[in-house]
């Protein structure tokens, strides 16, 4: 096999989330989700910018699975609005929000994409917040029964499932640091959603095997693995704890049933009865990896858990101001897979933020290809090195609301003109559907006129 062939059956498609991307935020029953009320709050959003409309996916879907289609994309990762469905987060169903992503699915299989949903990708509902959120007792079974319904309803269609999105985002995004929905500022409340969390994952990969459901499930985590500045001993224990913080801090439970040691001897961390330490290790059949940047990691007296990032500032970053590592994901897949030994790797998501310009109908964002193409070939030469990689989703197919950050950055391989709804495949959305349709880099180049 080729260095830039990638083995058969190799999943490509593109990723996005409900809130993001739907709008319609008030129609047809949805319910209001915590960031509905978070991006309402002055002072949390840039500019002030919600996802009430976002790039109107709820009414363009169609038109989007079409342009799927056009470019080549054939598997499209997607979210579920929780609310959309149980507008109160449980009880009463919304049918209107059933029936909407039962069209979406269909077309998106009338068109020969198959789908992977996420259940989870923070939008959780503001009535359950209320009422604790994730550290709620019951909030397993309430994550449960919702996924439960969503096996029930999607899974004749539907072989792909994720249970959360980035946890590690929610839980201390959103409630130690407080910039990300819910906004909560309190450290021992974060570890207590991350419990929460996993027990929900746990308790919806138990809801899908009792259903006897086919097709597989997993999690995906945000891989944040720093490599250490210099080789000394204080830095290398920096990139540790780190370490332990960001990816270990989920991984840990799901495939080896506890807290890394490190979280359990300097935090007030949650402990597993052995009955929650069974329910998150429920087997699951892949993980999920979302990659963004690797980070050099020096000591820090000062810092979280002692670690600080370090950035030389000859080297380029992204719109975001993340450096471009394409060598750090093959670092990271290498470790995940001696580390957690999971059956098989999805990038769930891989991509990155500039400034494109819509320039004469095109958008040449040469960077972002470059970026994409860089990455891809560091996923190939993981796979050399033993890594069972078996699919890339690049994010996002749509620019989107970026959270906290509003529209400003740039994610898409699809330019989106949020005055009109125009959608513009960038360059980089042709070189992925040729990359597809050549299950690797051997092609002859983005040619879409």
């Amino acid at each position: 096999m080729s260095l830039s062939t990638f083995p058969e059956g190799f999943l490509w498609g593109a990723a996005t989330a409900s809130y993001q991307i739907e709008g319609a935020a008030n129609e047809d029953g949805r319910g209001s989700s915590v960031w509905d009320t978070f991006s309402h709050t002055p002072g949390k959003v840039a500019h002030g910018e919600t996802g009430d409309v976002a790039c109107d996916h709820y009414h363009r879907y169609a038109e989007d699975v079409a342009l799927m289609s056009e470019i080549g994309l054939p598997n499209y990762r997607f979210s579920i609005s929780w609310t959309r469905l149980f507008p109160q987060g449980q009880g009463a169903r919304n049918q209107k929000g059933f029936d909407f992503y039962n069209r979406l699915i269909d077309e998106l299989l009338r068109q020969g994409i198959e789908p992977c949903v996420t259940l989870f990708h923070w939008d959780y509902p503001q009535a359950l917040e209320d009422l604790g959120g994730w550290t709620n007792p019951d909030a397993r079974k309430w994550f449960g029964d919702y996924a439960e319904a969503c096996f029930e309803a999607f899974g004749d269609r539907c072989k792909r499932w994720i249970t959360l999105n980035e946890p590690w985002c929610h839980a201390y995004l959103g409630n130690a640091t407080g910039v990300h929905a819910p906004g909560n500022k309190d450290l021992a409340t974060c570890w207590k959603v991350g419990h929460g969390l996993l027990l929900g994952h746990g308790e919806a990969v138990r809801r899908f095997r009792a259903l006897g459901q086919s097709g597989e499930i997993g999690l995906t985590t945000n891989h944040q693995w720093g490599i250490p500045l210099t080789d000394s001993e204080i830095d290398r224990k920096a990139t540790d704890q780190y370490n332990a913080f960001s990816a270990g801090w989920f991984l840990d439970p799901v495939y080896h049933g506890d807290y890394p040691e490190y979280l359990k001897r300097t935090f007030d961390m949650p402990s597993f009865t052995a009955e929650e330490s069974a329910l998150v290790q429920e087997k699951t059949d892949f993980m999920g990896l979302n990659f963004y940047e690797g980070s050099f990691i020096q000591w820090s007296d000062t810092a979280f858990v002692n670690a600080s990032t370090y950035k030389d500032p000859t080297m380029e970053t992204t719109q975001m101001g993340w450096l471009s590592l394409p060598e750090t994901l093959k670092q990271t897949l290498v470790l995940s897979q001696k580390v957690y030994t999971p059956p098989k790797i999805y990038i769930t998501e891989n991509g990155a933020a500039y400034d494109d310009v819509l320039e004469n109908g095109r958008v040449h964002d040469q960077k972002r290809m470059s970026f994409l193409r860089d990455y891809i070939r560091a996923a190939r030469e993981a796979i050399s090195l033993g890594v069972n990689l078996r699919g890339y989703f690049v994010w996002s197919l749509l620019d989107n609301f970026e959270w906290a950050e509003g529209y400003r950055p740039t994610f898409g391989i699809v330019h989106v003109d949020y005055a009109t709804q125009a959608r513009t495949p960038k360059d980089s959305a042709w070189m992925m559907g040729e990359v597809a349709r050549a299950n690797g880099l051997d092609y002859a180049g983005a040619t879409k006129v």
